[in-house]
This record gives C-alpha cells, structure tokens and sequence, in this order.
C-alpha cells in the first residue's frame, strides 16, 4: 500500500497538525513493540480501557516514527512529528480501511460464524490459488482491529479476496462490513462461541448475516431458523438478484444435497446431488467438524462454477490447518518459533514480532521459503522481505526454494538451497546454537520435518500455554485498576508450572512493571535469559544476598535481622541507594514486620543512602472469601496505618501494595500505587462468576500407547484395584505422578478427554503412565488425549481432590515439555 496522508484529512475527518502532508506511508502500525515501525509508517495510537498507546508516542518518534493519528497530542511530543487529531482512532482504523478497500474491484469473499472460518480461508486460498492472487486475513485477523489491519495489506496486483469476520456482540459486524464488503458471503457453522454476547441465537444469526449486506450470494447450510433469519434479513437489506446457495445433510429442497457420507480410517466419502446430477466427493478428513468445512469450500466451488474433476482432484489434497505459532525448545539450547504450514509476506510480519516478543536468545535465525501469493513481482517482494528482515535485526537467514535462492545477494549472511531436502542433507554443518529461530515456510516444502530434526526430543506429553490467553488474562486485570496503578506478576514457581522464562518476555513485551519471583535463583534465571523488567524476590535467603545484588534483583526485606544481613553486605560493596521491599505483617502472620517492630526499622533505616525502599507491602490472608472481608478491611487499615508511619518518619514516598488477584477484584479501593497479579493471570478465578471472563491457559496433552480389550473378571493396574465387570477397552496414557498426576485421581474418581468423551481412569496412576476406561470412545494408539485444560478444568481436578488449583499446576514436572502458542 501506499497512500498519501493529505489525502486522510477528509477521509478521517481529522485536525492536521504538522509540517508537511506531502508524505506517502505504505505501513500502517497499532503496535509501538514492532520493530517494523519507520519513517514510512502511519501509527495509529489506539486507547482502550487496558491500554493507550499516546504514552508511547516519544518513544516512537525516538525510533523515526513521525506520522501518527491520535486523540490527543500528549504535552511533551509537540511540534515533534505529524498529527491526525480524531475523536477516536479505532473508529479513525476501521474508515481508513474501508476508504482503502474502496480503491479496490475485485471478488471479496466475506466468512463469518461461530466456528471454522480460518480452516475454510486457508483451505479456500489454497483451493483457488492456482487461478487467482489471492489476498486473505493473515491467521485469524477478524475482529474489530484485525479486520481493518487484514484489508489494508490488498495492492494492485491481487484479485481475490479472503476475508473473515468475528464478532462476540451486537453492533460490531456494521463496522467490519463497511470495511470488507464482500460480494461472496459464506456463513459457516453457529455454535456457541461467544454466546454470552447475544440474548439468543436469533440476534446471533441476525448480527452476523450483516456481514453480507452487499453480498450477490450467501452460502450456509440450510435450517429452519438461519432460513428464517434469511428471509428477514433479505426482505430489510433487498438486493437485485441476490441468491441464497445452501447445503444439507437433512433437506432434499437445499441446492446442494448431501445424501451420504461414509467415514473409513480418515477419510471420507460425501455422496450430494447438485443440480439433479449425482457425486462422489473424497475428502482425508473422517470428523464432522472438517466435513463441514469442506462443504462450505465445495459449495463456493461450485459458485464459481469449477470442472468436477478439479474440485475432486483440490478437494482431495486439503490438510489440517495450523491456526498457531508454537514456541518449542531446540537442540543445542536453541528455541523454535514453528510457522512451517504458510508462508505469505502479511503472516512473515506478524511472525517477526512473534519472534522479537519470544526471543530467548540475542541471535535470531529465520528459515524461509518461496513466498506465494505476495501480489508482488519478484523483484519487489523480496525486497521488501530483505527489508523486514533488516528492520528486526535477524542475524542469518536460510533460504529453501528456487526463487528466495536466486535474490540471495538481497539477504546478508545467508545461505540458500533450492529444496528441503538439500536443507537437511547439510544440517550437520550449519552449526545451529543458542538461537531463536523462525521456521516459517509454505506447506508444499514440508517444513514439518526441519522443525522434527531441530527440537529437542523429549516424551509425547506436553503442556501446551496459550499466550493469547495470557495476554486476554492480563488485559482482564489491568481493565480493572485505576490509570497510575502499577502491576506486578508473579511468575514464581515456574510461572505457576507454565513456564517462566517464556511468560515472562510476554509480559515485558506487555510492559508490565514488576515481575515477582519467591527465590533468587529464579530471578537469576530470568536474568540470564535477558529479562529486564525489575524482579522483586519475595522470599529471599540471607545467603542469596549477594547473588541478589549481583543480578541487580530486588530483595523483600521482612525482618530486622535480614535487613541487617543486607545493610552489611551492601556497605561492603560501597551500595547507593539500591532498591528493596519492605513487607509489613497485617495479618497473615508469615512474613513481615509486626506492629510493634516498625519503630525499630525505622531506627535502622533513618539516615542509611545505602538501600532505597522502592516499596512497602502486605499480603491479604482471605481476600477471597466473602466470610472473612471483615478481616481483609481490618488488615488493609492497618497496612494503611504501618505504611503511612514509614512514609512520613523516612520521608519517603515508595510504591504500595497489598493486594493479590482475588484483592484486584473485591477490593478496588485498596489498590494503591500498583497490585500484584497471580493466578488471575493464568485463567484461574475463586470467584465463578468471574472465571467466565478468564480464558484457559495451560492444556496438559498426551497420546494413547497402547489399546487392548481384557475380559470380564481381568483387572488393570497395580494392586488389582480396578476389576472388569464386562468385557472392557483400555487405553494405556503415558503421564503418571512423576509428571505431576495426583495418585488420588485414580480408581475412577478422575477422567481425561478423548475424540470429546470422558474416559476414566481404572485401577492405580502409575509412575510414568494411566489406564482409562475407552469402551465407549472410538479411539486408536496415537490419538491426543486431553488430562487438563477445557474439561477436566483444573479447578474441577482441585475440587474432586480437596485441594487447590495452585497446587495441580505447580505439580506438573519439568519433565514435561511445554511448548508456547498463539
């Protein structure tokens, strides 16, 4: 894109303030982290209720940045850079989108529903690729941001567009079909995703037909209510010959009908009648889910009117569809950054600040192949790549594919090969160490099996951390705190068993302002892996002293003997002014000074330059239970009283804190200068009405070993504690309570989920595996098993077991991979 600002005033209904509007921007940027940020950049500072990004303009206009749209021009960045003043700047997104889309004539297919809209994109694209140049969402861009942000990447050269659209309310849809317009319109399967948002199915249905207000055709499947709401919506938005184009499995009257379908192993054979005519349609897919989705692609097919010999021939060689980045351990202290299933120039971009955000390592590779689908000649698409990679400062590249191979003077050090499998043949010899590396690459190069050589070989149980959800978590949280408040999270314990280090470049891409850890060596360990937020260590030894300083942690101080201990050391190494926690006892009665110490800390700490109290703090013992809110108001009078006495005799003015997650929520006046943020963060509330808003994080996955069928009177299991009754299918699940499964959630009191089914568990958890009850599951060795996640939840496993959440997720052993997705 390249678009002209001058010709923005109007369109965004904005006051210029600036020097020049004779400038062309050809990137539009909401994320001031991105390094893709330049002087040809328009930022536009979105304000929410979680964030503003104005307080980042100076930073920017630091970086060369000099053209943004805001609401307000913050005080210090005036006269500084170029200024679209608007009333509000995601609305100011979405009409420079659609202003943008309306320079463009060509088919747009618009998708929207509950579920399946990213698999029928990327199976549509690569249905119609070969006859078109395609423009589509990258991932699952489609919602009030994404959409705007998936349309502006169109240009000159595309002539097909993919777009989808989201929406988890009323009133959202009306500005995305502005922006996206579709001629085409495919309403995928309604289910009940985002229920909570709509008063009934109907309005759902209602919301999202919106989309296709412009649309010549809408494809569905047929019933009685989307018919309804269709008729409805056709006789309120009337359009000159628009037609409906509908498939069922039920109703002969639909255009396409499905008379039959056969499922053996993993395929399946869907007979249909269309147009009086009978076919047979392969397809490698056997679950109802993906069946439905090649329907819906079948059906647009058939739309622009394709051969049935192509349609049979394409439709047999759909794949599964990878909606996520991974992040996963590699070999030779590497981390792997897996996008090996695309590879087009919008998905590269959003993958490069994935991998700034993710970086363990301060080198960063990127594997690349052939990008299809650009729009671009040659030429200029690899020049613009070359640029990308220049802008996130990428240490080494490794071209797969003829064409990248033949523009290698634009990639400094690098090293192409025209195949993968020349690739593998030399991977010996690239020397891959303490790296990042980027696999990114178009399904036909088969990058799946660079990411199998170059990952760390661990056993098939894995827990896998949904980072979307962390960050909807966190947003959750900081939605509730007043402007100035400070968060601080805690990513003790390995993250709460997640995963620290991962978690915790999350959250400092996310600028959260404190990190907190129980032991030094965990601060020192997130030290080493490049963290630079400040840590504070909650529980520090007096022996970690001097490890503490030497990592420039930040020590809670708790006692007079500990302080004292500090002090000493710190005189020793001639310390100014640095920085530790004061925590105060209201009432937990753990850590902390009592009431009648306070006098005495503030004889030690008057007059002392050696130590600076950054903070003053307390823990509340029962913010969680509405029993005892009484004694939480109790301790926080207190914590007011002990810590307002410290301000004034030191004359100080520190941060305050005091309370947890279940504290950000019931005590909101209580907040002070900054909260500290815990399980909250990982999708755990003790609150049910509030656990609806979290999203889960941590999904403990494995796989079936083994199947066998024992007979009535056989048992299973050490101890013989599990006896058939019946002839019984076992399913043998390697994790047991070596990885962190409680013993106690054996013999039929716990279950895991197989094929959407509860299987319980029979006879005894074992060291290293599970056996549970599949007789009703059709299931096969190999199948992913599900021991925690969506169902059961963790909070489920601590009531069943009389426990804590807490305590599940910190149990799970680090034998078990983790591996980090979005």
């Amino acid at each position: 894109m390249s678009i002209n600002l001058k010709s923005l005033i109007p369109v965004l209904n904005a006051e210029w303030t600036g020097s020049d509007t004779d400038i062309f921007v050809d990137h539009i940027s909401i994320d001031s982290r991105s390094l893709q940020n330049g002087p040809q950049t328009l930022f536009i500072a979105l304000s929410g209720a979680n964030n503003d990004a104005h307080l980042y303009i100076a930073e920017l206009i630091e970086k060369g940045v000099q053209n943004f749209a805001v609401q307000y021009i913050p005080e210090n960045v005036k006269g500084k850079a170029n200024f679209f003043v608007v009333k509000n700047t995601l609305k100011a997104l979405q009409e420079l989108a659609a202003y943008y889309r309306d320079l463009f004539d060509f088919p747009i297919i618009g998708l929207t529903g509950s579920n399946g809209k990213t698999i029928v994109k990327e199976w549509l694209n690569f249905l119609l690729s070969p006859d078109y140049n395609i423009i589509r969402s990258p991932k699952s861009y489609n919602s009030q941001v994404g959409v705007p942000l998936s349309v502006i990447a169109i240009n000159e050269k595309h002539n097909l567009g993919i777009f989808e659209a989201g929406i988890s309310t009323v009133n959202e849809m009306v500005n995305l079909e502005k922006i996206i317009k579709p001629n085409i319109g495919v309403l995928t399967n309604i289910g009940s995703a985002h229920d909570e948002g709509f008063e009934n199915l109907t309005q759902k249905i209602n919301e999202k037909l919106l989309l296709f207000k412009k649309s010549a055709v809408i494809i569905y499947q047929k019933n009685e209510l989307v018919d309804k709401c269709l008729l409805d919506f056709s006789a309120q938005y009337p359009l000159e010959n628009r037609a409906l184009f509908s498939w069922s499995f039920a109703d002969a009257s639909a255009d396409v009908f499905i008379l039959k379908k056969e499922t053996k192993n993993d395929s399946t054979t869907i007979k249909y009648q269309y147009k009086d005519e009978i076919f047979n349609l392969e397809i490698p897919f056997s679950d109802s889910a993906s069946i439905e989705n090649a329907i819906s692609c079948l059906l647009v097919l058939l739309h622009f009117e394709y051969d049935f010999t192509i349609i049979q021939n394409r439709m047999e060689m759909l794949y599964p569809v990878e909606m996520r980045l991974e992040v996963k351990n590699g070999i030779h202290n590497c981390s792997l950054i897996d996008d090996s299933y695309s590879s087009d120039f919008q998905s590269l971009k959003i993958a490069l600040d994935f991998l700034e955000s993710q970086k363990k390592n301060a080198s960063k590779a990127v594997i690349l192949s052939d990008i299809f689908q650009s729009g671009f000649s040659n030429e200029e698409l690899y020049s613009k790549v070359a640029q990308l990679i220049s802008d996130n400062k990428i240490n080494r590249v490794i071209g797969i594919g003829t064409t990248i191979s033949s523009f290698q003077d634009k990639f400094p050090n690098s090293t192409m090969f025209q195949n993968t499998a020349a690739f593998i043949a030399e991977i010996e010899n690239l020397n891959f160490n303490n790296e990042t590396i980027l696999i990114k690459g178009a399904r036909s190069f088969q990058f799946e099996e660079i990411v199998s050589l170059l990952e760390e070989k661990t056993h098939e149980t894995v827990l896998e951390i949904n980072l979307d959800a962390i960050n909807h978590n966190l947003n959750y949280f900081k939605s509730k705190l007043a402007d100035d408040v400070k968060i601080m999270v805690m990513v003790k314990a390995f993250g709460y068993g997640n995963g620290g280090l991962e978690i915790a470049k999350l959250l400092e891409h996310n600028k959260v302002n404190y990190l907190g850890v129980a032991f030094a060596d965990e601060g020192i360990s997130l030290k080493n892996g490049g963290i630079k937020l400040p840590i504070m260590v909650l529980n520090p030894e007096s022996t970690s002293f001097p490890s503490i300083i030497q990592y420039k942690l930040e020590p809670e101080i708790y006692s007079i003997k500990g302080l004292n201990a500090f002090l000493k050391i710190a005189r020793e190494k001639n310390l100014k002014d640095f920085p530790i926690h004061i925590k105060v006892d209201t009432g937990m009665h753990r850590l902390g000074f009592e009431d009648n110490t306070i006098d005495e800390l503030i004889a030690t700490l008057k007059g002392n330059s050696t130590v600076r109290v950054q903070s003053i703090l307390s823990h509340l013992a029962t913010s969680d239970d509405p029993k005892h809110f009484d004694f939480v108001e109790k301790q926080i009078s207190l914590f007011e009283r002990l810590s307002s006495k410290l301000i004034s005799e030191l004359n100080i003015n520190p941060i305050r804190h005091i309370l947890n997650t279940s504290g950000i929520s019931n005590f909101p006046d209580a907040q002070y200068n900054m909260v500290r943020l815990g399980i909250g963060l990982y999708g755990v509330s003790n609150d049910p009405a509030e656990q609806k808003y979290l999203e889960n994080v941590g999904t403990l996955k494995s796989i079936i070993s083994q199947v066998r069928t024992i007979p009535a009177g056989d048992s299973v299991g050490y101890g013989r504690r599990f006896m058939a009754d019946k002839e019984t299918k076992i399913a043998t699940i390697p994790i047991g309570y070596a990885d962190g499964i409680s013993r106690l959630w054996g013999n039929q009191i716990g279950f895991v989920t197989i094929k959407n089914q509860k299987a319980y568990i029979v006879g005894s958890v074992c060291m290293d595996m599970l056996m549970v009850d599949v007789s009703h599951i059709d299931c096969k060795e190999g199948d992913s098993v599900i021991i925690f996640g969506e169902s059961p939840t963790v909070i489920e496993m601590a009531e069943a077991l009389k426990t804590i959440p807490y305590e599940i997720m910190t149990s799970i052993s680090q034998r078990v991979k983790r591996v980090f997705f979005r």
